[in-house]
Parts: C-alpha cells; structure tokens; sequence
C-alpha cells in the first residue's frame, strides 16, 4: 500500500514541476515581447527602456559620398555611404530635402581631415563625429533634426 501512494505523490509532483515551468515560460516569452521583467526584476529607469525598445525605425541612405584627401606622396579617395536613422513617423520628404546639406556637412568637416588622421579613425568614432557635426550645422542653421543618429553603413578608402 505506500507504494501506490509513493507514485501518486511522484505524479502529482511531476505534473506540478511541468505546470509551474510551462507558466514560467509563458510569463518569460510575453515578457520578452513585451519588454517588461519577469518576477520583479526591473531595469530601474521607469519604463524609459521599453519605450524606446518598442519604437521603430525608418533608415534613409545617403549614398555614395566622396571626399579626396591629400596624402604625402599622393591623393586619396573616400567613399561612404550613410545612412540616417529616423523615427517612423518622419517623412521621407524632409529626408530627400536634407540629403544636400547631410552631404556638404561632411564632406566639408572630412576634407578639412588629414588622410592619416581619418584612415586610423575607428569607425564608431567616425560616427559620433559625424553625428555631432551634423547636429552643429543643423543647429547653426536653426533647422530641426529629422533623424536621430548617423551610420557608416560602407567606407572604402582608395
């Protein structure tokens, strides 16, 4: 007689260890898709980080900027593509329109760079760089800033 009770009392643990896991999982998946935490554990920020996990995004390229640079023994080439990132509401239009003044900026902030100076630069700093200069010119001309960061999205050095 205690063994029959020995596996009831094993099955009803089992079934309660699979119950308990499979609504762990469910609340880590929903919570995943959601950006919130599971069991409490928050990020500490007030809900800021999931804002900005949920937002989308629209890139728009800049493509094919050139900028020649003199070297010691010869001239250099440069060629990037950019990409701006935006929120999804912006409008493609107000993108299209700065595309002229995205590419005088830096051209204008690159060719003023020696070409050693700008082969050595990693591209992270490459970006933040740009980014600031735009954000001066922009600034400078007391125009808004559609998009919200610059990309390096290809830079070939010839």
């Amino acid at each position: 007689m205690t063994m029959p009770r020995i596996l009831l009392l094993l099955v009803i643990f089992n079934t309660l260890v699979v119950i308990g896991g499979s609504v762990f999982n469910y609340a880590t998946l929903k919570s995943m898709q959601t950006g919130q935490a599971v069991l409490g554990i928050a990020a500490g920020n007030g809900g800021s980080e999931t804002e900005e996990a949920n937002s989308e995004y629209r890139f728009f390229p800049i493509e094919k900027v050139i900028v020649s640079l003199q070297g010691e023994t010869r001239e250099h080439y440069f060629v990037l593509d950019l990409v701006l990132q935006t929120d999804l509401e912006t409008d493609p239009k107000k993108l299209e329109q700065i595309d002229p003044m995205v590419r005088n900026s830096v051209v204008a902030h690159l060719s003023s760079m020696s070409f050693e100076k700008l082969r050595g630069m990693p591209i992270p700093e490459l970006q933040s760089t740009l980014e600031r200069v735009l954000f001066d010119d922009f600034a400078s001309k007391k125009l808004a800033m559609p998009f919200a960061n610059v990309l390096v999205s290809k830079l070939i050095v010839q």
